[in-house]
């Protein structure tokens, strides 16, 4: 018995595109396996649909599933695989339209598009729906055997070896769907065994949502956690996906479960990890989320979905709503991802916002490790700082712990119209900076910024709910005025005139053009010196930066404001009228100095100052003695 063949040409340019497709736009041959159980996949899916208005189907009780095997061959021949499913199945003049023209009328539109300059083939290839020919880059020939699920259907096969024509002839199927016997080239044997097949379709393949068999097992999990209810899943369900994933094994600090259909379908479940750096055997050390579509990984590292700033989230995403390029690595239409990217960002902003205000304690050990990423986002990313800001926390004069700018705001004093902060060091130091007299004399409130990254962003910290920001060292920084009596009591306290001016003297001569100007302080209390920053300064911010870096770094030469209240001040002046000559006036102006350049957080080397202290010491003892 003869069996029929008919033989067709590619067009000219469809042989041009099947040697794109197989040698230029996919960067890992496993990619194949995807394609073709995701079209067997689409196939079963098509059928689903059929069946729920028509049962009058080919073999209407078989399973929905994709089988696929690896047959035994001899000796020196060719390995192979065969890929079935029991889906909807093409009939011949289907199997000649689906699998013969490969986007017939598009071809030449699309390779004028990606012989222009600037166009990348992985944006626009995806609109002609050519994934299955990624076989090639693995096989000599594909055999495609199919019937359709109408019972009057006769079956056909298709055959090729992606060369300039391909083959049709009737073939002898009993049952419905699609059959791919896959003869693989000499270089490519390695997927012709049970356990790579496998390994493939756990990376790519695993939420497919219809069986997976490869052999007699079945190889994909099949049910998704992300598709499934919230309620439907236990604490205990998302560890263990946590730890299978990241094979992190301390567990998340905050679980995100959410499905949405508007203003684009997306199904998702994320993770915020307990540190920001991952562990030693973490499986996932770069960052991004898992990009789905239709439970099929498209990127295992998608970086287009969330800002840079929210780079320590891990999880899953999953959206039928994508349209996706022939190699599933990119996506086209920039609108739907920036929808899916939005939805996204928003749902996770409002769970920390969540989180926030019902477990503070959970939240400021987010701050503590992830609060940098969020700073980060404000010297990088000019448009984030409308979401980063309301999640800032900061040490402050007033508050026991942590503290938010909202809640900074609420206990702004009457009349207040700006937020107050001061930049140094640390904590501990910041609290008794010179800086904070005139604010703890009014009760005013100030933040402290003392992680590096305050003083990189300051400059872009320009307001928050129409309030400004405003650095407690600038010297023309008005405040109230203090109750008559306050002041009064200062008057009577004050240093002379006379004395006062010498002292001022001796520090302009001592300490030269390391400073700007010496002049008294309107608004110091308990400290006998500080450093401001004149009006024209530039970068100031910048300087503690520079310092960190050791980046040819300079002390800035800044305003000394002296105190005249002060009981140090008072003695110095004294010691200048009494014994002008004194070695301890100009070291102890030099310590003043020194001492306010700490404080400040910006003295290059304070090592420095220990000879000079022991010999202040030292003048003190002897003249404690000769007392």
């Amino acid at each position: 018995m003869t069996v029929q063949t008919d033989s067709y040409n590619f067009k000219a340019e469809i042989k041009q595109l099947l040697q794109i497709l197989v040698h230029s736009l996919y960067k890992d041959r496993d990619i194949f396996l995807r394609e073709l159980i995701s079209n067997a996949s689409d196939a079963l899916t098509r059928l689903h649909f059929e069946m729920l208005t028509n049962r009058d189907v080919l073999d209407a009780d078989a399973e929905l599933a994709i089988h696929i095997d690896v047959p035994e061959v001899e000796e020196g021949e060719a390995k192979k695989i065969i890929i079935k499913d029991s889906g909807i199945g093409m009939t011949r003049d289907e199997l000649i339209h689906n699998l013969g023209t490969i986007a017939q009328s598009g071809a030449r539109e699309f390779l004028s598009k990606i012989g222009a300059e600037e166009m990348d083939p992985s944006d626009v290839i995806g609109q002609f729906g050519v994934g299955f020919y990624s076989v090639f880059m693995v096989a000599d020939e594909v055999r495609v055997v199919s019937r359709s699920y109408q019972k009057d259907a006769e079956a056909a096969a298709w055959i090729s070896d992606g060369s300039e024509s391909f083959h049709v002839e009737a073939a002898d199927k009993a049952d419905r769907g699609t059959e791919l016997h896959i003869t693989l080239k000499k270089d490519a044997e390695e997927f012709a065994t049970e356990w790579k097949l496998r390994q493939i379709i756990k990376k790519h393949s695993d939420f497919v949502r219809f069986p997976v068999y490869v052999g007699e097992e079945q190889a994909n999990q099949q049910e998704s956690l992300w598709r499934k209810r919230p309620s439907d899943v236990t604490d205990d369900d998302y560890k263990n996906f946590y730890r299978q994933m990241t094979m992190e094994f301390e567990e998340p600090l905050l679980t995100i479960h959410f499905a949405a259909d508007v203003p684009v379908n997306v199904r998702a479940v994320l993770f915020i990890p307990a540190k920001r750096e991952p562990g030693i055997l973490a499986a996932r050390k770069d960052p991004g989320v898992m990009l789905y579509s239709h439970n099929v990984l498209i990127q295992e590292y998608c970086t287009d979905l969330l800002p840079n700033w929210l780079g320590f989230i891990d999880g899953v995403v999953d959206s039928e709503d994508l349209p996706l390029n022939v190699s599933r690595e990119s996506v086209q239409n920039n609108r739907i991802m920036a929808n899916l990217g939005s939805t996204i960002r928003k749902r996770i902003l409002r769970e920390l916002n969540k989180l926030a205000e019902e477990d503070a304690e959970k939240y400021e050990a987010f701050w503590q490790e992830f609060g940098r990423a969020f700073k980060e986002g404000v010297a990088t990313d000019p448009t984030a700082k409308e979401d980063v800001l309301p999640f800032f926390r900061y040490y402050s004069s007033k508050a026991d712990g942590l503290t938010s700018l909202d809640e900074y705001i609420g206990r702004m004093a009457e009349g207040q119209d700006a937020i107050y902060y001061v930049l140094g060091e640390d904590r501990r130091s910041v609290a008794h900076s010179p800086h904070l007299d005139p604010f703890k004399a009014r009760d005013l409130e100030v933040l402290y910024w003392v992680d590096p990254l305050d003083s990189l962003i300051a400059p872009a910290m320009l307001e928050y709910k129409e309030k400004p920001f405003k650095n407690i060292d600038d010297a023309g920084l008005e405040l109230p005025e203090l109750e008559e009596e306050e002041k009064e009591e200062d008057e009577e306290t004050a240093v002379p005139e006379k004395d006062f001016n010498l002292f001022v003297g001796r520090c302009v001569t001592t300490l030269g053009e390391r400073v700007v100007e010496v002049r008294a302080s309107k608004v110091l209390k308990d400290s006998p010196v500080r450093l401001v920053s004149p009006k024209d300064a530039q970068n100031r911010e910048m300087h503690r930066i520079y310092r960190y870096l050791d980046q040819n770094y300079e002390v800035p030469k800044k305003i000394l404001e002296v105190n005249r209240h002060h009981p140090l001040i008072a003695s110095l002046a004294r010691l200048i009228n009494e014994e002008p000559d004194s070695p301890v006036i100009n070291m102890s102006i030099e310590q003043l100095y020194d001492s306010a350049l700490v404080q400040e957080g910006l003295h290059p080397n304070p090592v420095q100052m220990l000879p000079r202290i022991q010999e202040l010491m030292m003048l003190a003892a002897q003249s404690m003695k000769r007392e």
